[in-house]
Order: C-alpha cells, then sequence, then structure tokens
C-alpha cells in the first residue's frame, strides 16, 4: 500500500483526497498539510480517514512511512516544494502549472532527475474518458494524418477578481489544459502560436490586466493546426468539446450531460445542459490520473503526464501572451 501525503488542503486538494479515499485502490493518504489549520479542515480530514494534519509542510517529507507526496499548494509554491519533495525522495505529484517559468519547471525535473523519483503533472483530461477516446481513434490511425485539432472551453461562470490578479492570467490558469489536450491529441509539438483575446464578459477582468474571451491558432510540427476557442462565461454550463479532423476522417466528442434524454414538443427539442463545472465533469479522470501515478510508482513505470508535458504547455502559455501582447504570431523559440 502507497502511503502518500497531501500538501494544500484547498479545492483540488480535497478532490485528491476524496478520490483517493474513494476511489483508489494501493494507495492511502497519512497526511495532509496547510497553512490554515481550522477545525472544520480536521473534521474534513477525519471524515476521509486521514489520520494526521500538519500546518508545515515539511512534517509531511520529513515522515520516512510516505512515499509519495501530491502538491496541491498555491501556484507559486509548486517547483519549490517539489525540489524539497524529491530531495527527500518522495514521488512527486505536482498540480499544473508546475509554474509560469520556464527555467524554475526545468531546476524541477533536474532535482527529480537526480534523486531518481516519478514526477507526474497534473493535466487530469488526458484520463478522461472522451478525450482518451480521441487519443486512441488517433493513435490507431483511423483519421489519417491530422490537419486541424479544435479544442472548445468555456467556463459557466468568471472567478473572482481576487482570483484573476493571482491567477496568472486566462492563458496560465484556463488555456493550459487546452495547450496540453492540443500536443496530446496531434501527438505533436506546438512551434508558433497566435492568439487574439479580448473582454467581453466582466469589465473587471480587463482591469485587472487580464482576457476574458480568446482565439488561438498553433502551427505544429507535424504540420498540423490547431485552433482553441475559450470564454470565462458560457451561459448553458461548463463546454468541453473537440474535434480531430484528418485525411480519413474527423472524430469528435460533445459534452457530458446528466442524461441523454431529449425531450420533443410542439415547443421544440430540449436536452440536457452540460454538467456544470469541472468537478462535475472531470471527477472520474482525477481519479484515474492518480490511479496511474500509483501505478508508476509500485511498478517502476514512467508516468504518463512527465516532466516535459508540464513544461511545453508554459511555453505555449508564454508565447501567447506574447502574441496578445505583440499582435503577432510567435514562435515557442523566442521564449524556450
Amino acid at each position: 500500500m502507497l502511503k502518500v501525503g497531501i500538501i494544500g488542503a484547498g479545492r483540488i486538494g480535497r478532490v485528491h483526497s476524496e478520490s483517493i479515499s474513494k476511489y483508489v485502490k494501493g494507495a492511502e493518504i497519512k497526511a495532509i498539510s496547510d497553512v490554515r489549520i481550522t477545525d472544520e479542515l480536521t473534521a474534513w480530514a477525519k471524515s476521509m480517514d486521514i489520520p494526521t494534519v500538519y500546518d508545515d509542510y515539511k512534517q509531511i517529507l520529513q515522515d520516512p512511512e510516505i512515499d509519495a507526496v501530491l502538491v496541491c499548494s498555491s501556484t507559486n509554491t509548486h517547483a519549490p516544494i517539489s525540489i524539497e519533495a524529491a530531495q527527500a525522495g518522495k514521488h512527486v505529484f505536482c498540480e499544473k502549472p508546475v509554474d509560469a517559468d520556464p527555467e524554475k519547471i526545468r531546476e524541477v525535473l533536474a532535482a527529480v532527475e537526480k534523486a531518481g523519483v516519478k514526477f507526474q503533472v497534473g493535466f487530469n483530461r488526458r484520463f478522461d474518458h472522451n478525450f482518451k477516446a480521441i487519443k486512441d481513434r488517433v493513435i490507431a490511425g483511423d483519421i489519417g494524418q491530422p490537419h486541424v485539432i479544435r479544442v472548445t472551453s468555456r467556463d459557466p461562470e468568471a472567478p473572482p477578481i481576487e482570483y484573476v490578479k493571482v491567477s496568472g492570467g486566462m492563458f496560465f490558469d484556463m488555456t493550459i489544459h487546452d495547450f496540453d489536450m492540443i500536443r496530446y491529441l496531434s501527438g505533436s509539438e506546438v512551434e508558433e502560436v497566435f492568439a487574439v483575446g479580448t473582454v467581453l464578459v466582466n469589465p473587471e477582468i480587463g482591469k485587472a490586466g487580464d482576457i476574458d474571451t480568446a482565439v488561438i491558432t498553433l502551427k505544429l510540427a507535424n504540420g498540423a493546426i490547431g485552433v482553441i476557442d475559450n470564454s470565462r462565461k458560457a451561459a448553458y454550463g461548463y463546454d468541453q468539446r473537440a474535434e480531430v479532423f484528418g485525411s480519413k476522417g474527423a472524430i469528435h466528442i460533445t459534452n457530458d450531460t446528466g442524461s441523454t434524454a431529449v425531450f420533443s414538443g410542439e415547443n421544440g427539442v430540449i436536452g440536457e445542459k452540460p454538467k456544470y463545472f469541472f468537478l462535475e465533469r472531470y471527477m472520474q479522470s482525477f481519479a484515474d490520473e492518480i490511479s496511474c501515478f500509483v501505478d508508476s510508482v509500485v511498478n517502476d513505470k514512467p508516468t504518463l503526464v512527465n516532466g516535459n508535458d508540464g513544461l511545453q504547455p508554459v511555453l505555449i502559455a508564454l508565447a501567447a501572451k506574447k502574441s496578445l501582447e505583440e499582435n503577432r504570431p510567435v514562435k515557442l523559440s523566442e521564449v524556450a
């Protein structure tokens, strides 16, 4: 039984805690840490059968019984804590992004390699049943040579302005999943990015220096073209769709809904809206990615989302940001 420690008891830390407790075989949580210990957190940890709650993550790293850690703390702490964990001999699962600075990510990768521990980045959408179905068809050659990869990602509500001010921008906290998905579905690296963005959802987002609506085109090394469209608010719910079009055909996925029931009546045809947000839409994928991480550690296999998979979307995000600011296509070599 792999013993794990979770660093950070915010929303994503609790998601992983619940998925491990309920769905992940072969792993148990020995401790969780957070900078703020409250009665509510202590009670929740007890309900999850987590025996220990620390206010200092270093106590997790110092525990010889803990084999692996999940870094679910604030983004600015991901890189330094990952390095400390590797140096302590712990296998590391790190939430995305590892860091907004490519050099800091490279420092993490160097530390992981030197320590000889496993390292996986939390791009959970790769483990979603819909996106995986596209990937399997692409690998099988069913659509032939990929020509166009399209990803639509729209949130049901814009985040609080306080979050926008510290998130690093939409390309880093939201679109970064889509940058990863373009690489995943195409099986190719991005070479050039052109981004167009504006503020259409909430003027306060613009005042905070960010955008809430964007379209990004990407040129890939295999000759294909990627297209991403984003919005911070879709009135009908969480919109997550994708398509790969190629020389032999096309495959696309639609949104998950509460049911497939469609009502037809004299006033029209009505189906259910998409599931509300990422917790409803992707909960199983969170469990599946941790199961794969556990399998990699226990059976000494390569992780399915490695350090380079954590680095490349950050480079793409930096190129997109530069493209938006300078209103021109930007090659990844300019930011690498």
